[in-house]
């Protein structure tokens, strides 16, 4: 029987510290310290992120470890993401990663943040299931929106993606249109609960194939209010959660179109979401109603898991692991980095 794998995942990617310890694919802990100094900038300010993952890193990752029962020395490798997403936040990560697997004299894992979101889905949970090879995986997230063909743990192709703003910007973007705190996603989300989804009616952007584009309705949600604010100052308020559904209505109607074309070029009828839009309710309840209409299997990973966090970084640590995929001191972080 071969031995334990015992794998420490650091994830510095944006504004979020967090560490992880896997045991083989089952999440022995998973710690994230969430910045909240950005709020009152209205967007995450890149300085000030890297000086907090400073701040962060070592009590993180020293929770992560006691709550996994371990000691440091038990360790088999470390894994830690190297891009994509800020660089002086990157750098906080791979530094430490670096600096520990050396000083514990084992392996060194980079993985790909996007990598990441894909197959957090392969974590040991109960009562989750997981998809089989291939599948489309749709990964949503405030800096990504991709549909990608997943053949195996690393073989994967981007068949689409969008051309300008992430669907997380657009949700973002139309809260602070509407007068939201940041980050506005998760409120529209919350007030669409309440309201009509067909009460104000919005276009879908034309785009070829299988990419997306949000700006333009970006551009249209404001004009839409600054329009409806001048016949009514109290507009917004009046109408709050009849404008939020209906926002989150065309965003979702866009993805699923999308995701529908992409089943038939491809014949592939398991789909998996993934990224921290994927938390979003009326994502989620129409991706099930899809899936009895269609005929297809759908997979919506635990909430831990959809946002930035650090299993999903250790899943594909784990996976690289038993490839002997390893990574050296050499290994630079990537703001870009090739999917």
């Amino acid at each position: 029987m071969s031995a334990p794998t015992y794998i420490l995942a650091i994830e510095s990617s944006c504004d979020d510290t967090a560490a992880a310890v896997l045991l083989d694919r089952k999440v022995l802990s998973n710690v994230v310290a969430r910045q909240e100094i950005h709020e009152e900038f209205g967007g995450v300010v890149p300085e000030l992120a890297s000086r907090a993952h400073q701040q962060n890193i070592v009590p993180v990752i020293d929770v992560a470890i006691k709550k996994a029962g371990i000691t440091k020395e038990q360790l088999s490798a470390i894994a830690f993401t190297q891009g994509p997403g800020l660089m002086g936040s990157l750098l906080v990560g791979s530094s430490f990663a670096k600096s520990m697997a050396l000083a514990l004299n084992i392996p060194l894992v980079a993985v790909h943040h996007m990598h990441a979101h894909v197959l957090a889905h392969f974590i040991d949970e109960e009562g989750y299931d997981k998809p089989e090879f291939p599948f489309l995986a749709m990964t949503i997230s405030g800096g990504h929106t991709q549909i990608i063909k997943v053949k195996s743990f690393f073989d994967m192709e981007i068949i689409g993606e969008t051309t300008d703003d992430a669907v997380g910007e657009a949700f973002d973007k139309s809260a602070k249109i509407l007068g939201l705190p940041y980050p506005g996603g998760p409120l529209i989300d919350k007030f669409a609960k309440d309201g009509n989804p067909k009460a104000y009616q919005f276009t879908k952007p034309k785009v070829d194939g299988l990419d997306f584009s949000f700006s333009g309705l970006k551009t249209q949600i404001l004009y839409f209010i600054q329009k409806n604010l001048k016949e009514n100052p109290n507009f917004i308020e009046e109408n709050k959660a009849d404008i939020c559904a209906s926002i989150q209505h065309i965003i979702i109607q866009i993805l699923m179109d999308k995701i529908k074309m992409a089943v038939e070029q491809t014949g592939i009828k398991q789909i998996a979401i993934g990224g921290g839009v994927s938390a979003n309710s009326g994502i989620r309840t129409t991706l099930k109603e899809t899936e009895q209409k269609y005929g297809w299997k759908t997979f919506i990973p635990k909430f831990e898991y959809t946002t930035d966090n650090a299993a999903m970084i250790g899943i594909v640590g784990y996976h690289k692991f038993l490839e002997k995929h390893f990574s050296d001191a050499s290994t630079v972080s990537k703001a870009r980095i090739e999917f």
